[in-house]
């Protein structure tokens, strides 16, 4: 294991211990007027810049999961080629999509959930957790698919005192589950509202919004206090009370609001810029999540980047802290029988481009 990923492990860690605010996921999910079902979200790490990736992998590709005693874990060959956004090393694929047009992800879930121990006995059935997306999109096309296939396998972390996670995985017609492994059980959650935080549970989530039943979008109309009327101060004042802090309750409730209430677009691509635009709300400077004058200085956005997926064109789309420039790889231009396993950095140049304009 390199030096920096067992570094990156031991900052995971302290998720579970001290409540550390360097981790914070954002996913939304919007429909086209086409019919296309987009699925959005924001990967955030705060405590420094984590190298990042595609990865393509092509089909028939033989895989094996790591586990606490090295690379001895679960071994896989892909059914289907696919795209994989991971972080600092290639196996650690956080979001991606198949050639099927089935989207999965990683969230963090710091203290409520609870994996089965390793056991060095059934190593053959073991996957960490950091690599569920990439046996999933090798060997899934549905979600009934990813329900079968994560029931025959035993996740477990690499190191068991790190942060446990949860999952989003879509597939084209639009529906979307949730993994969570709570008390070393698998409980999956129909998620019909497409929006998934971090902690707590997705069903804490739900009832939470029963606090949030007072807020409706538009203007709020003027209210008399005795014989003082008083008027709204702008627009979006029936809003006015939505939680703006970076906490997982509060990005749930604000991301919940955000998509309901955005318009319909017409087509998929103006549904992936609105998810871009939607997913600005969620950038998180570094500096707020440490006391004063603990930030690190050369990390740029907590927000390392975010990324969309088109699941009826299978288009991924991505943007970094390093560059706001929208890229997208169009997975159904790639021969997935003949392409080769390669992984590429997310960024060539780790330096946001600025145009300059010209004037005569």
């Amino acid at each position: 294991m390199n030096t920096k990923l067992y570094a990156f492990l031991l900052a995971t860690i302290s998720l579970s211990t001290t409540q550390s605010p360097i981790d914070a996921c954002t996913g939304i999910t919007l429909k086209s007027k086409e019919g296309a079902t987009i699925t959005a979200r924001t990967i955030e790490w705060a405590a420094s810049t984590m190298n990042t990736f595609y990865i393509v992998v092509p089909r028939n590709q033989k895989l094996q999961s790591l586990t606490p005693q090295g690379e001895d874990g679960l071994k896989f060959t892909t059914k289907h080629g696919y795209i994989g956004l991971a972080v600092e090393q290639k196996e650690f694929i956080v979001e991606g999509m198949n050639e099927k047009g089935l989207a999965a992800g990683l969230f963090y879930f710091p203290n409520y959930g609870k994996y089965q121990p390793f056991d060095e006995t059934d190593k053959k059935h073991s996957l960490a957790d950091f690599q569920v997306v990439s046996y999933v999109l090798g060997e899934c096309s549905t979600v009934d698919e990813v329900k079968d296939a994560l029931r025959k396998v035993r996740i477990i972390n690499i190191d068991p005192r790190s942060s446990t996670v949860h999952w989003r995985f879509t597939e084209p017609s639009g529906r979307q589950i949730v993994l969570e492994i709570v008390d070393e059980g698998l409980h999956f959650y129909e998620n019909k509202l497409g929006v998934l935080t971090n902690s707590p549970g997705l069903e804490w989530h739900w009832t939470n919004l029963n606090n949030y039943l007072n807020l409706n979008p538009g203007t709020s109309p003027e209210h008399s206090f005795g014989a003082l009327t008083i008027p709204p101060f702008g627009g979006g004042s029936g809003l006015l009370g939505l939680p703006g802090d970076v906490t997982s309750p509060s990005r749930f409730v604000r991301a919940t609001f955000y998509q309901i209430t955005a318009p319909q677009q017409e087509t998929n691509q103006q549904t992936v810029l609105q998810a871009f635009h939607l997913l600005n709300n969620f950038d998180i400077p570094v500096g707020i999540q440490f006391p004063m004058g603990e930030a690190p200085a050369d990390v740029p956005s907590a927000t390392q980047f975010t990324a969309i997926s088109d699941t009826q064109k299978c288009l991924l789309y991505y943007r970094t802290m390093y560059n706001s420039n929208i890229r997208c790889i169009d997975l159904k231009d790639i021969d997935f029988e003949n392409t080769t396993y390669q992984s590429h950095p997310l960024d060539a140049t780790k330096q946001q481009p600025i145009e300059m304009i010209q004037i005569k």
